[in-house]
């Protein structure tokens, strides 16, 4: 396991994230490098998480078979950009050409911004379960994508990913052994597969911002099991949230429970606070660590883990946005959005 000082380059949040507030000219690529340690954030392009795309996809690799049953995921037809009605509000960064900046301080609500952000979190978990209906083999992810922006402009909200630092679609579909980020495109889901879908919504100002692991057909027990666990870590990591509680314990307990089956964890995507801003403090570790802060009450932020069968390392797609295991081994994520109340945390993206 690697130490604060070995530390792989890390993206903040499921985005991007960061304990100050950044807006930089550089485009995405460039990824947020995060210190443990530190309240520093630095940009680079780590060789680690990009340009292997021709690796992954040469001749031989292409038609690999992993575990003797599934082959490599390569990149298929991404269709344009979906267009959103005028009457739609739209997130500030949709309008600017600047990369989106990382909010400092804590999302702290009064009364009307609690219920805010429940209409924005029941919104999200609804269209989540209804995207999960679609997962069929020979659906294609792009037409979850369709659905899913249909459904979201129809309740009057922006599908949050969509134009966030040039990201193409409204949601994130992430397959087998990609971990986070996947674009939704020509690709039909195929029997056995499991499928994450990132969902986030801008419903009057206040994102809300979950996902789940879904199955495709008939998925064998080694990829149930491994579903299983990582939402029994998101579920672990609920239950002890609560005002004054440090947000370390968050890491410890996930990490424990992954540890149990041997699973790795993915420490270069982490949680954030949410909700006037898609991303904001408090960075949120999914691993051991000795992070200081402490949650606080009315504040809201997500937690989710991505854990993984074999290698927990992350290779970028030439896309500069799908991130997949460095092994092909497959992934799996859960997310929810929480508010901190006096009596520990309320799911706000629970059905």
């Amino acid at each position: 396991m690697a130490t604060a000082k070995t530390l792989q380059p890390r993206i903040i949040s499921s985005f991007l994230g960061n304990n100050s507030i950044l807006v930089s000219t550089q485009p995405l690529p460039h990824l947020f490098r995060f210190h443990l340690g530190r309240r520093h954030v630095s940009m680079q392009l780590s060789r680690t998480l990009s340009g292997l795309t021709n690796l992954l996809f040469n001749t031989r690799n292409v038609d690999e078979l992993i575990d003797g049953k599934r082959k490599r995921l390569k990149p298929g037809h991404v269709s344009p950009r979906r267009p959103v009605p005028a009457h739609i509000t739209k997130p500030p960064y949709v309008e600017s050409l600047k990369v989106p900046g990382i909010s400092s301080g804590l999302e702290i609500h009064d009364e009307d911004g609690v219920e805010r952000m429940r209409a924005s979190g029941r919104l999200a978990a609804r269209v989540r379960e209804y995207a999960g209906t679609l997962v069929k083999p020979g659906v294609t992810t792009d037409e979850i994508d369709e659905a899913v922006h249909n459904m979201i402009i129809e309740n009057g909200a922006y599908p949050s990913p969509l134009g966030y630092g040039g990201f193409p679609k409204s949601v994130c579909t992430s397959v087998n052994e990609c971990i986070c980020h996947g674009i939704p495109d020509s690709r039909p889901l195929e029997d056995g597969d499991i499928i994450n879908i990132d969902v986030t919504v801008y419903l009057n100002g206040y994102h809300g911002d979950t996902s789940a692991t879904f199955f495709c057909g008939d998925v064998d027990e080694k990829a149930k099991k491994l579903v299983q666990v990582t939402k029994e870590s998101l579920d672990k990591a609920i239950s002890i949230c609560g005002p004054g509680v440090e947000y370390k314990k968050i890491g410890k307990i996930i990490h424990d429970h992954a540890d149990k089956y041997k699973y790795g964890v993915v420490r270069q995507f982490v949680g954030h606070g949410v909700g006037r801003v898609f991303h904001a403090d408090p960075v949120v570790l999914h691993f051991r660590n000795n992070e200081a802060g402490r949650m606080v009450l009315n504040q809201t932020f997500t937690i989710e883990p991505m854990l993984t069968i074999g290698s927990r390392k992350p290779i970028m797609w030439d896309d500069n946005w799908t991130v997949v295991t460095e092994d092909a081994s497959l992934s799996a994520q859960f997310e929810h959005t929480i508010l901190i109340t006096k009596d520990g945390a309320e799911i706000l993206t629970d059905c």
